[in-house]
């Protein structure tokens, strides 16, 4: 399979996506699954997701653990800096660099501005600029170079 047949393939998927995406979105139907041959797609709205009601069970990661002045690691760790992150806005393939080789418009650790570009999501042949909507120091880049990104997936966690 050729370079060109396997981007319009992709470009032709992701279209796909969004289509089902607007057709889901825009009916009453909680979510869409297709199969074809040995794939499977499968599209849920948000809000079907329902939240898990287990308890923590002690010890276990993400339980509340009691230090010696009767505080808990969790309420700790609730008082750190929270992680904001930076949200695709559009469904396409994340470029971390605007070509390839070239350095990447934000790395861990790099202090970054609210309108500064931090990547570039390509969708239907076009590429689109992907600007922070915030200020702060990058901690963590979310989205892989070259990677498909749906809307409103973290692509970078700020710390403010």
């Amino acid at each position: 399979m050729s370079g060109k047949s396997a981007e319009s393939e992709t470009a032709g998927l992701i279209e796909l996506i969004d289509r089902l995406e607007v057709l889901l979105n825009d009916s009453e139907l909680s979510e869409i699954e297709i199969e074809a041959g040995s794939t499977t797609l499968l599209l849920r709205k948000p809000g079907t997701f329902a939240p898990s009601a287990e308890l923590p069970i002690a010890g276990a990661p993400g339980a509340p653990v009691a230090d010696s002045s009767g505080s808990s690691q969790q309420a700790q760790q609730a008082d750190a800096a929270p992680l904001n992150a930076v949200l695709a806005p559009l469904t396409g393939l994340f470029y971390s660099s605007p070509s390839p080789g070239a350095d990447a418009y934000v790395k861990p650790g790099a202090q970054i501005v609210a309108g500064q570009v931090i990547g570039l999501i390509e969708a239907m042949k076009l590429f689109n600029e992907i600007k922070s909507d915030r200020n702060g120091r990058v901690v963590r880049i979310c989205a892989e170079d070259g990677a498909l990104v749906k809307a409103k997936q973290p692509l970078i966690e700020v710390e403010a």
